[in-house]
């Protein structure tokens, strides 16, 4: 077993139990406890578990999980809408936006208002709340549906040839070393092709997702224009991210 089918692995089991033991891992793996403790180390290094003797536990206990949403995540409601607020001051008449899937892109499509812009999406939540809309354009790209998601990949070339003037962008981890990163392969090159397409890419996340890195990186952080988060985020850590070129706007 590779070593990120290994890290996968663990990550659910602590979504589930809430806590591994390496003897344990180290038997259903097939390999040493001491490439279990390894495996261990770089997941705690990511933020995404704590170490503990003869194990670990999920870290941060109550902040948001780092595995796909099924369902609308409900963490940290009152910042996505602040989040939301401030993205949609950006949105103009006649825009065409691509809104990625994900709660905080929701709560944007849940408050733009009924204006003549284009809408390009993959989430069935957001297609959800828009549909209602009139004056909004969807475009939907195909596919077969994995939770509340349309994936595919045989339309990532027409997307391409759109013409996007901003995308909201979101992501599971905002790391310095590790950049945008999720935990799902399928979703990685779809926002990547959402990036080819466009002029303008906001990284819309909340102040729990910084310093924080998932399995599969998808862009490095100079990749978008800003990052969009709410007004918990530390000074500190705003001032780090600004020192390396990284533009934040807070809400």
């Amino acid at each position: 077993m590779l070593a990120a089918e290994r890290h996968r692995y663990i990550v659910k089991q602590l979504e589930e139990k809430g806590s591994v033991k390496v003897s344990e891992l180290s038997e259903s793996f097939g390999v040493t406890e001491k490439t279990v403790r390894e495996d261990l180390e770089k997941l705690e290094e990511k933020g995404l578990l704590k170490r503990i003797h003869g194990g670990a536990v999920m870290a941060q206990d109550g902040e948001d999980s780092l595995l796909p949403l099924q369902i609308p995540n409900s963490k940290h409601q009152k910042e996505k809408a602040a989040i939301a607020e401030l993205a949609i001051s950006v949105i103009e008449p006649d825009d065409i936006i691509a809104l990625d899937a994900g709660s905080t892109t929701l709560e944007i499509a849940k408050r733009l208002k009924n204006m003549p812009i284009t809408v390009l999406t993959n989430d069935l939540l957001i297609i959800r709340e828009l549909t209602a809309k009139d004056q909004v354009r969807l475009i939907v790209p195909g596919g077969y549906r994995h939770h509340n998601l349309l994936i595919g990949n045989e339309w990532h070339e027409w997307i391409k040839r759109l013409n996007v003037h901003k995308l909201f962008l979101s992501t599971t981890g905002i790391h310095m070393e590790y950049g945008l990163t999720i935990f799902t392969e399928e979703l990685t090159k779809l926002k990547q092709v959402y990036m080819e397409c466009a002029k303008q890419i906001y990284c819309v996340a909340d102040h729990s997702k910084f310093d924080r890195g998932a399995l599969i990186t998808f862009a490095e952080l100079d990749a978008v224009h800003c990052i969009m988060t709410d007004a918990a985020v530390d000074d500190a850590v705003v001032r780090k991210y600004e020192e390396q070129g990284i533009r934040i706007m807070k809400a």
